[in-house]
C-alpha cells in the first residue's frame, strides 16, 4: 500500500531524477510502436546500439510508443543536455552513423532528416519546426494521446513523474464514489467505442445495483479494418488506461477487473503485463489502495480475434470461457454481467480520458467539443491521404479540417470521393458533406457513426459498390451465426453485391438490398449485426448512380470491378517489349516478341492490373 502523500513525494523525486537524466547525458529515443517496428525500428535500434558501443559513447538509449506520425516511421529522437528533443523521420540504417556523429557527438542537427522538435524550456534549434508548427499536430488537442510518443511505455517511473496516478490518489482519498460519478457525468464523457453512451450514467447504473461482487472491464477487442487507436494507446501509455480503470472501479464498487485484448496485439499485451506488474510493485494495485480501504486488481484476458467479441455480452461470454456469442438484453451488464454480477464495460479510449477529468475537472473537459459531444476523439487516418497516422481532435471539428488541414489532403492528382468512418458499422460520407462536424449526432444524421475511430479516405479511383461489398464481406465472415437475420441476411446481401460487381446485376437488386438491409438492421440480436448493412445503405444513399451503372450499363465507373471494367490495353508507341507484363499476367492474356510492342487480348484480360503495376514505362492502362 502507498499513501497519497507517499505518491506525491515519489512523483517529486522521480520528476527531479528525470530532469537530471536529461541534463546528464545525451538521449536517443526510438519509436517502438507496432508501426515503427513494422517500418524497421528494430534494425534502427540495433544500429544505434552498435554505434554507441563502437564509439564508446556515454548516452542513454530508450524507447517510446507511437506519436502518430506513421508516415515518417521509423522515428529516432535525439536530445542533448540542455537542448530540445529533435525527431528524425524515415530513418534508414545507413543514416544512424551520420546522425550520431553529427548530432550526438558534434551537436549539429542533420536538418534534411529532421522532422520536428519539442522543447520543455530548452532553447530551440533554428531551421527545424516545432511539433505545434506542423500542420499534422497544430490542429490537434491530445488528451488521451498526451504521453504517447513522449514517455517510455514500459517505465512506471516516467508515467508517475509526468503526473500519473495523481488523479487516482485524488479520487480514492478526497472524493466519494458518488462524487467521482458526478464529475464524469458533468464532464459529458461518452463512450468512445461506438454508440457514445454517457459514461457517467453507465457507471451510475452499475453502482446502484446491489451485489456482493462487481466487475469492471476494458474492451480492447479492436477489430475494425483500418483501426489502431486502442492498440497504439495500450502500446504507448498503458498506465493511463489502468489508472482510468482503477477510478472507474472505485466509482462503481468493483474489486476486480479485466482488460480484454485480442491476441493479435502481442506488443500491447506485453506492455500491459509489464505495467500491471509495476503497478502492483508500487502499491497501486492490490489491497487498501492509498489507505482508502478500497482494494482492486486487474487481469488480462486474451481474445482469439473474433469481431463479435467487441459486443459486450459476447465479450463477457469469452472471459467466462464460453463461446463469444451475444445474448439478448435486458438484463444489461450493469445488472447481470460477468458470472451474473453487475459489470461495467468501457473501451480503451474512454478509460484514457478519466484521469484527466478527475485531475483537471469536469468543467475543463466539458469546455471542449460541442454541446452533445464533449472532449476529443482519436482517429486512425488511413487510405488515400498524404499523412496517415493517429490524430486526436476536438469534437465538432469538420471532416475537411481533419483531412486537409491535418492529413495534408490527398496525393497530387487525386480527388476526394468519400470518407468511410466508423468501420464496418459505419457509413461512407460523400465529398459534398466534408464540412460536416465530427460529433455523434451529426454523423448519425447522415447515415454514419463515430464507431471506434477508423477514418478511411477514398479517391476517384474507388468503386463505392466494391467498398460496400468489402465491409459486408467482413461482417458476414465475422457473424457469430446465432441469429438468422445476421447469419442469413448478410449472406444474401453479399451474394447480390457479388453479382452486381461481376456484371450480372439485374433490375430489382437495389430494392431487394434495401429491404434486406432494413430487416437485418431492425431484427438482429446484437448491434454488430444491426449495423452491418450501414456501408451498403450509405453508399446506396449517396452513390446510387454507381450501382445503377453496374447493373444497367454493365460498367464500373471506377474501372475496379472485374466483369464491368474495361480491359487493359498497351500503348504500342510507348511499349519497349521488356516482357515483364507477360510474366505477371495470371491469365496469359499478354503476348508479343521481345523488344517489340506487346498486345493484351481483351477477352482474356481479368482486369487485375498486375501488368500495369509492373510496366516500367507506364505503357499499360485501361481502355475506355
Amino acid at each position: 500500500m502507498r499513501s497519497a502523500k507517499e505518491l506525491n513525494e515519489l512523483r517529486a523525486a522521480l520528476a527531479q531524477q528525470l530532469a537530471e537524466r536529461k541534463r546528464a547525458k545525451p538521449r536517443i529515443i526510438i519509436g517502438m510502436g507496432t508501426c515503427g517496428i513494422a517500418a524497421g525500428a528494430r534494425e534502427i535500434l540495433k544500429a544505434v546500439l552498435r554505434e554507441v558501443e563502437n564509439r564508446r559513447l556515454d548516452v542513454e538509449v530508450c524507447q517510446t510508443g507511437c506519436i502518430g506520425m506513421c508516415q515518417y516511421e521509423p522515428l529516432l529522437d535525439v536530445q542533448l543536455p540542455g537542448g530540445p528533443r529533435v525527431t528524425y523521420g524515415s530513418v534508414a540504417v545507413k543514416d544512424v552513423p551520420r546522425i550520431i556523429a553529427s548530432h550526438v557527438m558534434g551537436g549539429r542537427v542533420v536538418e534534411e532528416l529532421a522532422v520536428a522538435q519539442m522543447a520543455d524550456g530548452e532553447p530551440l534549434v533554428e531551421g527545424v519546426p516545432t511539433y505545434d508548427e506542423l500542420d499534422f499536430f497544430g490542429r490537434q488537442l491530445r488528451i488521451a494521446l498526451a504521453n504517447c510518443g513522449r514517455i517510455d511505455p514500459e517505465s512506471i517511473t516516467e508515467y508517475i513523474a509526468c503526473g500519473g496516478y495523481a488523479a487516482c490518489a485524488k479520487a480514492l482519498t478526497e472524493m466519494t464514489p458518488e462524487e467521482v460519478i458526478s464529475e464524469v457525468k458533468k464532464a459529458g464523457l461518452r463512450g468512445r467505442g461506438g454508440a457514445g453512451f454517457p459514461t457517467g450514467l453507465k457507471w451510475e447504473l452499475t453502482s446502484r445495483t446491489p451485489s456482493d461482487k462487481k466487475y469492471i472491464v476494458c474492451n480492447a477487442d479492436e477489430g475494425d479494418p483500418g483501426a489502431f487507436m486502442d492498440r497504439s494507446l495500450l502500446e504507448g501509455d498503458p498506465h493511463r488506461v489502468i489508472e482510468g480503470m482503477i477510478i472507474g472501479a472505485y466509482a462503481i464498487g468493483a474489486d476486480e477487473g479485466y482488460i480484454y485484448v485480442r491476441a493479435e496485439y502481442p506488443l500491447a499485451i506485453k506492455r500491459l503485463e509489464i505495467a500491471l506488474k509495476q503497478a502492483r510493485e508500487q502499491g497501486l494495485l492490490g489491497e487498501n489502495l492509498f489507505g482508502s480501504g478500497f482494494s482492486f486488481d486487474l487481469h488480462i484476458k486474451k481474445g482469439a480475434g473474433a469481431f463479435v467479441c467487441g459486443e459486450e455480452t459476447a465479450l463477457m461470454a469469452s472471459i467466462e470461457g464460453r463461446r463469444g456469442m451475444p445474448r439478448p438484453k435486458p438484463p444489461f451488464p450493469s445488472v447481470s454481467g460477468l458470472w451474473g454480477k453487475p459489470t461495467n464495460i468501457n473501451n480503451v479510449e474512454t478509460f484514457a480520458n478519466v484521469a484527466e477529468i478527475i485531475d483537471r475537472g469536469a468543467e475543463w473537459f466539458a469546455g471542449i467539443g460541442t454541446e452533445g459531444s464533449k472532449g476529443t476523439k482519436v482517429f486512425a487516418l488511413t487510405g488515400k491521404i498524404a499523412h496517415t497516422g493517429l490524430v486526436e481532435v476536438p469534437m465538432g471539428m469538420s471532416l475537411r479540417e481533419v483531412i486537409y488541414d491535418i492529413g495534408g489532403g490527398l496525393p497530387a492528382g487525386a480527388q476526394l470521393k468519400a470518407v468511410q468512418i466508423g468501420g464496418p458499422s459505419g457509413g461512407c460520407i460523400p465529398a459534398e458533406l466534408l464540412d460536416l462536424p465530427i460529433d455523434y449526432e451529426s454523423l448519425r444524421e447522415v447515415g454514419a457513426m463515430m464507431g471506434s475511430g477508423g477514418m478511411v479516405v477514398m479517391d476517384q479511383n474507388t468503386c463505392m459498390v466494391d467498398v460496400a461489398r468489402f465491409f459486408l464481406k467482413f461482417t458476414q465472415n465475422e457473424s457469430c451465426g446465432k441469429c438468422t437475420p445476421c447469419r442469413e441476411g448478410t449472406k444474401r446481401m453479399l451474394e447480390i453485391l457479388d453479382r452486381i460487381c461481376s456484371g450480372d446485376g439485374k433490375d430489382g437488386d437495389l430494392e431487394l438490398l434495401e429491404e434486406l438491409a432494413c430487416h437485418i438492421r431492425d431484427t438482429s440480436l446484437c448491434q454488430l449485426g444491426g449495423s452491418a448493412p450501414n456501408p451498403v445503405l450509405s453508399t446506396l444513399q449517396y452513390f446510387r448512380d454507381e450501382y445503377e451503372a453496374h447493373i444497367r450499363d454493365k460498367r464500373c465507373p471506377a474501372n475496379v470491378c472485374a466483369g464491368t471494367s474495361a480491359p487493359y490495353q498497351i500503348n504500342a508507341a510507348v511499349c519497349i517489349g521488356c516482357g515483364l507484363c507477360v510474366r505477371v499476367c495470371p491469365a496469359g492474356a499478354v503476348s508479343g516478341e521481345r523488344r517489340q510492342p506487346h498486345h493484351i487480348d481483351a477477352g482474356s484480360c481479368l482486369v487485375c492490373g498486375a501488368c500495369a503495376a509492373k510496366c516500367p514505362v507506364h505503357a499499360i492502362a485501361q481502355g475506355a
